[in-house]
């Protein structure tokens, strides 16, 4: 039976609340510019608006007029949205917790994931989302996933719980070795 090859994410849709909420959060605060809106094709009293993450893809948000905003989390249940990570730089990362702070948005500060910093903290309307930081560039020609396919190997094969800066750099230097760039 033949697969259907995914080629990256396309989009992600989060119902939202008002417009105005909307907009003030995503551009506002995330500075995620607003890319257009429309009427929800499939529910005409719902509004659709389109922005702009970082990346040229899209996160798209549900509005209706007549939803206030509340913030209640997710449940933390099988089918459920988790979190959403945005990539950050190493260079925004450093301010973001002061500057949400500054907004009014809690969040967990630095959380350290071996491979990349994390930091956490909820939407208006208590979805969870995440900052995320690589701490490292992968070597020109791979991506982040090709380093991280070999740290991986190198954390199972020597035993680690995780991939530390070590496995990294092990990596690094052997797709470098592989590929030939110098």
């Amino acid at each position: 039976m033949s697969i259907i090859q995914s080629q990256g994410v396309h989009h992600i849709t989060l119902n939202g609340a008002d417009r105005q909420t909307s907009i003030d959060f995503w551009e506002g605060v995330l500075g995620m510019p607003f890319v257009f809106e429309q009427p929800n094709l499939d529910d005409e009293t719902t509004n659709h608006l389109y922005f702009d993450p970082g990346d040229g893809r899209l996160i798209t948000i549900f509005t209706r007029e007549d939803l206030p905003a509340q913030q209640t989390p997710n449940p933390n249940t099988p089918g459920n949205v988790h979190h959403i990570a945005f990539t950050v730089s190493r260079a925004t990362y450093t301010q973001a917790a002061e500057r949400l702070k500054e907004r009014g948005f809690a969040n967990s500060g630095n959380v350290d994931r071996g491979f990349m910093d994390s930091l956490y903290f909820r939407d208006p309307l208590g979805q969870m989302l995440e900052l995320a930081c690589y701490k490292f560039d992968p070597p020109a020609g791979y991506t982040h996933t090709d380093v991280l396919v070999c740290a991986y190997e190198l954390r199972v094969a020597a035993g680690a719980k995780n991939i530390s800066d070590e496995h990294l750099a092990d990596a690094i230097t052997a797709l470098v070795q592989k590929g030939g760039v110098r």
